[in-house]
């Protein structure tokens, strides 16, 4: 006797299954609908919701794929260069001069926006892994499993499994802030303290940081009576003038003449999107001001550094400043296209790429003093400062111990322990001194 087995009942799971995961689409076309509808104001018409999931869809995926083909052109140039000993020069083309042209900062916001737009559970691991394939994120790091993060937001800032980044236990260690590549470091000995931007162009520290920056400069015996007379300038009348005095020399420091003799240093790093987004402490040490400049948002790929002028002084930025055992430390988190968004941990009220009315190059800083409220704040070696919302640059400017005495070669001195290309990760170390 045969006997015939029915197949509605498999189909029946097959068909609900469909449905539970359409629900899930239709709760996400919702979601983006009403957050288009909260950027134009609540003011939407229906017939152009049903164009909007599409859109973006298409929207994102091209957005992706171009990133990634650019990102695969332009580490191959890079590769082929080292290869050759060849370095880039400074050279401003049509592109360069386009970009000044978009609106980036906009652009930059709405990229903010749909990161924020909650993903369907099940469709969240393919969206991340990726995104992982692409830009070479390792998701085995993740502390959460890839369902838990609902937006690409919350996938760009994630939090790493404890033990991913061992900070080197050295006491007389710096290490690196994040993960990236070294693109310049060095000593900063040249009147004006100036950095590298490329082959060809510097830009000056002091513009970076800010006018009223802390910065330590290395002084020479003819810029004493310069450095009183800045000192003795009115608060009030610098920030008047800001744009002009930071064309200026900044204030000068003249070390106690008992304390041993301390360079300034410089590092910069850059992260890439698949790179790891948090920023460490690079050392303990004590955070007396944060600025804010509201800036441009230029790319700051290897393109745009060696085609933008002033690329990393142009652009958004959120500099802390404060003192740690040797003097001076300064950290600079630069924004780029797409990442307007710099998160703050110690101060999380601020905001950053917020839309502005007018723009001038020459409007100061927001500038906020820690020291004013206690003593600053407090962070050990390896505390989690801030994050960006994609890859960026980060630019290290500190104080280190450096002897200029023949007669004490063996005492304490600074020397970095890294190389122009390397790879590294928060944790590493940076550079070491040691006491004789």
């Amino acid at each position: 006797m045969k006997f015939r087995v029915s197949q509605k009942f498999p189909m029946f799971i097959h068909q609900a299954t469909l449905n539970h995961r359409h629900l899930h689409l239709i709760s996400f076309v919702r979601k983006l609908q009403t957050s288009r509808a909260s950027v134009n104001g609540g003011s939407s018409s229906s017939q152009g919701n049903s164009f909007l999931v599409p859109g973006a869809t298409v929207a994102t995926i091209l957005m992706l794929g171009a990133l990634h083909a650019r990102r695969l052109y332009d580490d191959k140039k890079v590769e082929d260069a080292r290869e050759k000993g060849l370095e880039f020069e400074f050279h401003p083309d049509v592109k360069a001069t386009f970009l000044q042209l978009l609106p980036l900062r906009s652009i930059s916001r709405y990229w903010g926006l749909l990161t924020s737009v909650e993903i369907p559970v099940w469709l969240r691991p393919y969206v991340y892994r990726a995104w992982a394939r692409a830009f070479h994120s390792n998701l085995e790091e993740a502390a959460m499993p890839l369902d838990e993060y609902a937006t690409l937001r919350d996938f760009f800032v994630r939090s790493l499994k404890e033990g991913s980044r061992p900070i080197d236990p050295d006491p007389r260690c710096l290490v690196s802030p994040v993960d990236g590549i070294i693109l310049r470091f060095g000593e900063l000995k040249a009147a004006g303290a100036m950095i590298e931007q490329v082959k060809g162009f510097s830009y000056s520290v002091s513009s970076l940081l800010g006018a009223n920056s802390l910065l330590p400069m290395i002084t020479e015996e003819n810029t004493h009576a310069e450095s009183s007379e800045l000192e003795n300038t009115p608060k009030d009348q610098s920030n008047k003038s800001w744009w002009r005095v930071s064309l200026a020399s900044p204030k000068v420091w003249d070390p106690v003449a008992s304390s041993p003799m301390k360079g300034l240093f410089y590092c910069v790093i850059y992260l890439k999107p698949g790179d790891y987004h948090r920023i460490h402490s690079p050392i303990d040490w004590n955070v007396l001001v944060r600025r804010h400049f509201s800036g441009r948002l230029f790319p700051v790929n290897e393109r745009a550094t060696r085609t933008i002028r002033n690329l990393y002084v142009e652009n958004e930025r959120v500099v802390l400043e404060g003192q740690w055992q040797e003097g001076f430390m300064g950290i600079a988190a630069i924004g780029a296209t797409n990442i307007g968004s710099i998160e703050l941990f110690i101060e999380p009220e601020l905001r950053t790429n917020r839309p502005r009315k007018k723009f001038f190059h020459s409007e100061p800083p927001e500038e906020r003093i820690y020291e004013s409220e206690g003593v600053g704040v407090m962070l050990k070696k390896g505390d989690e400062m801030a994050a960006f919302n994609m890859g960026s640059t980060v630019v290290l400017v500190f104080q280190a111990p450096v002897s200029r005495s023949p007669k004490n070669q063996g005492s304490s001195e600074f020397s970095f322990c890294i190389g122009k290309g390397d790879r590294i990760r928060v944790g590493e170390a940076l550079g070491r001194w040691h006491d004789s």
